[in-house]
């Protein structure tokens, strides 16, 4: 596995000096959940980062309900927290992989190669019976020197040439098929998918808690075409991390994010929309 390690790895590196863990645990349905949850209990080691105070910016016109966090302060915490480019990250969520795979993703975009999302989870880890505890670290303050990976990022221009037929890229839908059919939306204010984009849900590449192997997801993706770039979106850029670290790990190379997705898309009155 490339970017997954297993609990087992997890526990017999958890007091390597070199490994940095990060605790990402959230719910949509309430916001201060996984605050709630580190602090009752978490890795040891594990430091905390919010969704949405860290891994986001404020909610604005465009840019979907997580935009991109303003880098400089999301480089800031990073020092804070001990993080520099030089040491092993693990970032866990609760099994979901979307969460934990937003930070995997940044930290990737800020250009840090070791970074790995725990598979399974805190779930699992707990269900294991390896080590909790509710004692915060702390770590001296580094600085985090980044190199932007522009090739991991998609905007709304780019997307607009992929979906009118402009450019010849593969754009992925990766929430579940009865939202990019259109038939519920829950949480957007429209309804349906970019045209041209092709549904491949990202809970398609979970069995039993876990990621899939990196041989399963190549049948999962085995009608993409992997000489193409690929552009992945969800809803607001959580979702989609999963399916971008799935591709990742099946050897795909061309791999973007639509950070904005679908929320960024219907903020645009002139989008059309399937």
């Amino acid at each position: 596995m490339k970017y997954l390690v297993d609990h087992e790895w997890l526990f017999n590196h958890l007091h390597d000096s070199r490994i940095r863990i990060v605790d990402c645990r959230f719910s949509l349905a309430d916001k201060e959940k996984g605050h709630r949850d580190y602090t009752e209990g978490h890795i040891p080691g594990a430091v905390f980062f919010d969704i949405e105070k860290d891994l986001s910016s404020p909610v604005g016109v465009h840019g979907g309900r997580h935009p991109m966090p303003d880098l400089d302060e999301f480089i800031h915490k990073l020092g804070e927290a001990g993080i520099d480019e030089t040491v092993t990250v693990i970032a866990y969520d609760n099994g979901e992989g979307a969460f934990a795979g937003r930070f995997w993703w940044l930290l990737q975009y800020l250009g840090h190669e070791q970074v790995f999302v725990l598979n399974g989870g805190f779930k699992q880890w707990k269900e294991a019976g390896s080590p909790i505890t509710a004692d915060v670290p702390s770590f001296d303050k580094v600085q985090f020197h980044s190199i932007i990976r522009e090739e991991f990022l998609a905007d709304v221009e780019e997307v607009r040439a992929v979906s009118a037929g402009k450019k010849d890229a593969v754009l992925i839908d990766s929430r579940e098929a009865k939202r990019y059919l259109g038939i519920e939306e829950p949480i957007d204010k429209k309804a349906g998918h970019i045209p041209g984009a092709i549904n491949k849900p990202f809970i398609e590449g979970f069995e039993t808690g876990k990621f899939k192997s990196a041989a399963e997801h190549k049948e999962r993706f085995a009608d993409v075409d992997p000489e193409k770039q690929i552009i992945v979106y969800c809803g607001s850029g959580i979702t989609a991390t999963p399916n971008f670290l799935a591709l990742k790990e099946a050897g795909f190379e061309k791999v973007k994010l639509y950070l904005g997705s679908f929320s960024d898309w219907i903020s645009y009155e002139d989008n059309k929309i399937d």
